[in-house]
């Protein structure tokens, strides 16, 4: 007569373990799972043995196929280089305009240029070169320095107030506030005058004022319009775009002690070949001349 145990409701035999009264049902699992699981099994010590697994003091096992992810890699990054070089080496020898004339060329170049921007740009000008407080707008045609290919050429390539780089780009608004140049009342009928410039709602007998100010100490380099001038790198400030912020107590506190921002000589870190991929990029972003 058989000792094991038959469960009433599922009419199974147990194990005869039992806690607190539930007895454990004696289910094996499927042949098909075991199989597979044994199968598993033997697949991974097959794969220990044929490839780079276990790891060591200085290492990991190689292997006997002798197969290595990295060197996999670099064979994909030698063909990748491979592929590129005639290309590079065209952008090497022509100069940037003549690019631009190729459009298989071209389309290279800014996709080159795109992704070097990702690593050296995007910090102070966004992913999508929008630019943000005290970084330029890309997108736009508005250019401190001017927008033609030579022109950023040379600004990517020397930077702006780049003290390492002596042909940077310089220009300093004097602190008209903090080198005591103008009284405050004086700095406040300016930014008037400045808001009346750009369209924007202003105080009138301020304005007023500060047009003579402005005429004496700000249109040298702004002009009498207030245009701007690339040839000092000085905004326009006509239109509506600000670096530090368009209300009167920015305006203000920009007159007073402006703040000035630096860009990197990028050509002393990136190959000629890369600028001029980097030059085509902004270029062809929408504010290019």
């Amino acid at each position: 007569m058989s000792d094991q145990e038959i469960d009433p409701v599922s009419g199974t035999e147990t194990t005869g373990h039992d806690w607190d009264g539930i007895k454990e049902l004696n289910t094996p699992l499927p042949r098909w799972w075991l199989w597979t699981f044994y199968a598993t099994i033997i697949w991974a010590l097959g794969y220990m043995i044929a490839y780079p697994a276990i790891p060591l003091i200085n290492g990991a096992t190689k292997g006997l196929l002798g197969y290595s992810s990295r060197a996999e890699v670099a064979r994909e990054i030698a063909l990748a280089r491979s592929a590129q070089a005639r290309f590079l080496d065209q952008i090497a020898q022509m100069p940037v305009a003549d690019i631009r004339k190729n459009p298989a060329l071209f389309d290279f170049a800014v996709a080159g240029g795109a992704a070097a921007f990702k690593v050296n740009c995007v910090q102070c000008h966004g992913s999508g070169a929008q630019g943000g407080p005290g970084y330029p707008n890309l997108n736009d045609d508005d250019w401190l320095w001017g927008g033609t290919l030579e022109d950023i050429a040379y600004t990517i390539r020397h930077g702006v107030r780049f003290s390492d780089d002596e042909d940077t780009r310089v220009s300093e608004m004097p602190a008209f506030g903090a080198d005591d140049m103008l009284a405050p009342a004086q700095i406040a009928d300016v930014a008037d005058y400045v808001l009346r410039l750009s369209g924007q709602k202003f105080d009138a007998a301020g304005a007023a004022r500060g047009q003579d100010v402005y005429a004496e100490n700000c249109a040298a380099c702004h002009g009498a319009a207030g245009g701007g001038n690339r040839e000092t790198g000085s905004p326009d400030l006509k239109d509506a775009i600000w670096f530090y912020g368009n209300t009167k107590r920015q305006i203000m506190a920009q007159i007073a002690r402006p703040k000035h921002g630096v860009m990197p000589a990028w050509g002393h870190r990136l190959d000629d070949t890369t600028i001029k991929q980097l030059t085509l990029y902004v270029h062809s972003l929408g504010g290019g001349e």
